[in-house]
């Protein structure tokens, strides 16, 4: 998987990255949901032991464009894990009482505790895209916000936290056929916002913000994945494999017990 993490500095031009792309994991739809299916057990296990042992912290940051998967990644990737250790967190339009405070106060308070493995559906990350975008802020504002960002990513880090962010690469032609499907569709209606439409028309704009997130803020210790997400199969496979190996690589076991449970007698 290491082909979709931006590495730190690397000056990234989305054109140049393939939506469409299953390299990585060469496999067909059936396959790959026998693969998944098997990360699922994988991760489920591995999730456990990480709660048990209440000792890391794990923040996944998923980022996309409307449409972009965001939700169906969150359902099939962690689909099985114990609820009590895993959250999912999303940041809508900012409350009063937020847009009182600095642009990091709402976030800061949702980040994981030990043993948690915490899930931003959209994140902090929207106050260099949505507000650049939209002129929400001006740029002498916005722009400082890169430092600001990566400088509390490494305190998180410092502290003990694991970091992983994923940004769903659409292609427009996909982001068009799943809006028309929400509309197609009446089970679907509810998913539909027609401002996603006037979004939409801003696409370029997006793209250029996205290419600074992930060049100014991809680092060692907390990396930016771009992951091909024209194919939601190829797509959950990407970050299913990537959370499992860095699961993995943290090696979390069971506590041991203090005291000698065959000396233990039920009654």
């Amino acid at each position: 998987m290491e082909q979709y993490r931006v590495k730190p500095g690397q000056q990234i031009k989305l054109g140049e990255w393939n939506p469409a792309d299953k390299s990585g994991l060469p496999a067909g739809k059936k396959a790959g949901g026998k693969q998944l299916r098997a990360l699922n057990g994988q991760l489920e296990a591995l999730q456990e032991r990480l709660y048990a042992e209440g000792k890391h912290k794990i923040l996944i940051v998923l980022q996309a464009m409307d449409a972009g998967g965001k939700d169906g990644t969150v359902r099939h990737v962690f689909e099985g894990v114990n609820p009590q250790g895993v959250s999912v967190v999303s940041f809508k339009k900012p409350s009063a009482l937020e847009l009182a405070h600095d642009y990091l106060w709402r976030v800061h308070q949702h980040a994981p505790g030990k043993g948690q493995i915490t899930i931003f559906n959209r994140s902090h990350y929207e106050d260099v895209l949505v507000v650049r975008v939209n002129n929400l802020a001006p740029e002498g504002v916005w722009s400082k916000r890169f430092e600001h960002i990566v400088a509390f990513e490494k305190m998180l880090a410092d502290e003990g936290t694991t970091i992983l962010k994923f940004f769903l690469h659409l292609s427009p032609d996909e982001q068009k056929a799943r809006l028309q499907a929400r509309l197609d569709e009446p089970q679907k209606h509810w998913k539909f916002n027609p401002a996603d439409l006037e979004q939409r028309k801003l696409w370029p704009e997006y793209m250029k913000a996205y290419e600074d997130v992930l060049s100014k803020t991809s680092t060692e210790w907390a990396p930016w994945y771009i992951v091909p997400a024209n194919r939601k199969w190829y797509r959950n496979l990407v970050i299913g494999r990537v959370i499992v190996e860095t699961l993995q690589g943290l090696n979390s076991q069971y506590p041991q017990p203090d005291f000698d449970p065959a000396a233990v007698t039920i009654e």
